[in-house]
């Protein structure tokens, strides 16, 4: 069986910066699964994995535009303390979700406390970043119907409603 759309895939994995800095990896954590073709990893890795079958390892470079992006600047804005639910309790590195003028959900991390100014960033962490990759592919199925018509992978036992 080779990875294809609607295939729930098992990796290994550890990712690294340019500077081989490692930034995630599986180690110590487990397998990672997911089912591919669903837009549930980023378009580089997905690219990536494509035909590949169990047992496969690969070493892939994903630049951002494949990964999460470029850094968009605009995403950057500084403001008051007033306007968050929990300002007294901002920390730089603090990450809380809010939405969008079109309704799009967006994390942000503020980036600098200084006074009643908060600076936040609704840049993905990895924005802007070149993402190395070594992968193992452990294992391929075929996805349940459940798995499909949900748009991800459940753990044993699991019924997601």
């Amino acid at each position: 069986m080779q990875v294809d759309k609607h295939k729930v895939v098992v990796l290994d994995y550890t990712l690294k910066d340019s500077e081989g800095v490692v930034m995630d990896s599986t180690e110590g954590r487990g397998d990672f699964a997911y089912l591919h073709g669903t837009n549930n990893v980023i378009p580089g890795l997905e690219k990536a994995l494509d035909g590949r079958k169990a047992g496969d390892e690969v070493e892939v470079t994903i630049a951002p535009n494949e990964g999460y992006g470029e850094r968009n600047e605009g995403m950057v804005q500084v403001v008051s303390k007033s306007t968050l639910e929990s300002s007294d309790e901002a920390q730089v590195g603090m990450q809380f979700y809010s939405h969008s003028p079109d309704g799009e959900t967006i994390m942000y991390t503020v980036m600098e406390v200084k006074g009643d100014d908060i600076t936040i960033d609704g840049n993905h962490p990895l924005a802007g970043v070149e993402l190395h990759f070594a992968l193992k592919i452990v294992d391929i199925r075929e996805a349940t119907e459940e798995e499909i018509s949900h748009g991800h992978v459940h753990g044993p036992g699991e019924h997601n409603h």
